[in-house]
């Protein structure tokens, strides 16, 4: 088999689909994931966004360790942002390290203390402030993780079939 995703005979398919925002987030958002993003994976943590958790939030990014540790960083792109927000507490249940990320440009002392603390753009990050460790119990250690292999490996079907329809259960 050949490297390629799509194999050169499949006709008018493209050769490499590419997953698209789904347009929720601003522009400045996307530039403050993709700088998350290339923190983790330097970190040697596989990362997915916009993971929806089993009490219907939806983690902006989760990181998942090779040791297991889960963690989930919120972005906020501005001050508006974070002041319309009263959901990110709820996130705490469901990793073991929580994170705001936050663009250069906004004011990051607003931001909780007792909370972890990354700036970024589309080029990188660097934690400004270490998130305190509350470990997951097991069996929600579990379904999380399970939720986000799947999460993955549908993403992983997407690129090979960009015309998977899903029911988007997870």
């Amino acid at each position: 088999m050949s490297d390629s995703i799509v194999s050169p005979s499949a006709g008018d398919l493209p050769a490499r689909p590419v997953l698209r925002p789904d347009g929720r987030q601003s522009p400045t958002a996307l530039h403050v994931q993709r700088g998350v993003r290339r923190l983790f994976a330097q970190l040697g943590q596989a990362t997915l966004p916009e993971l929806t958790l089993a009490n219907g939030r939806r983690a902006d990014v989760i990181a998942l360790a090779p040791n297991g540790l889960l963690t989930i960083i919120e972005i906020k792109s501005c001050v508006a942002d974070f002041r319309a927000d009263r959901k990110w507490p709820d996130y705490r249940d469901f990793c073991d390290r929580f994170y705001f990320a936050a663009p250069d440009t906004m004011p990051v002392e607003i931001l909780p203390e007792d909370c972890g603390l990354i700036v970024a753009d589309s080029f990188g990050a660097a934690i400004l402030r270490d998130a305190s460790h509350h470990p997951l119990a097991g069996a929600r250690r579990k379904a999380v993780t399970l939720r986000f292999a799947q999460s993955a490996a549908f993403a992983l079907h997407q690129l090979a079939d960009p015309d998977l329809v899903h029911d988007g259960g997870l």
